[in-house]
């Protein structure tokens, strides 16, 4: 039996094939806290000519002005792909509570591949992980994505 994403996830996913279609690489992530939505975003690098334009990174930021602080310490962060090391940094910054995502990054993922960077003692804040929410969905998204540039 298939239970129903949860609502942030759903919207996450529907962020990153939003960003697919603009010829961004489809990855979504949406902060709330408690059921409350503070920010939503997708990958725009393309878009802005920003590397650091992740959609982690983007979410951040607009959470935190949003919220007019630097530490979103009740906030959660529900994104479609395992983030990359920049944006596990960030992630630790802004003391997110809890971290969702969808699909495993083996090859750029920091949170449990590479660097793993929330298990190393250098790092200062480590949020709770929750991953595989969505997977098949995020990882059909990035492998179509990807197969149609090839």
């Amino acid at each position: 039996m298939a239970f129903p994403l949860p609502q942030p996830m759903r919207r996450a996913l529907d962020l990153a094939a939003e960003a697919a279609r603009a010829g961004e690489v489809p990855v979504g992530a949406v902060i709330t806290r408690g059921h409350e939505v503070i920010a939503t975003s997708a990958n725009a690098m393309r878009g802005t000519a920003d590397p650091t334009a992740h959609a982690e990174i983007v979410a951040i930021r607009a959470a935190a002005a949003a919220l007019g602080a630097e530490r979103l310490r009740d906030c959660d962060l529900w994104v479609t792909l395992e983030p990359c090391a920049m944006c596990a940094g960030a992630i630790a910054h802004a003391r997110i509570a809890r971290l969702y995502y969808a699909a495993p990054d083996p090859k750029g993922g920091a949170v449990a591949h590479g660097p793993r960077l929330f298990a190393q003692p250098t790092c200062h804040h480590r949020p709770e992980i929750y991953c595989g929410i969505g997977e098949s969905e995020a990882a059909i998204l990035l492998r179509d994505f990807f197969a149609a540039r090839r």
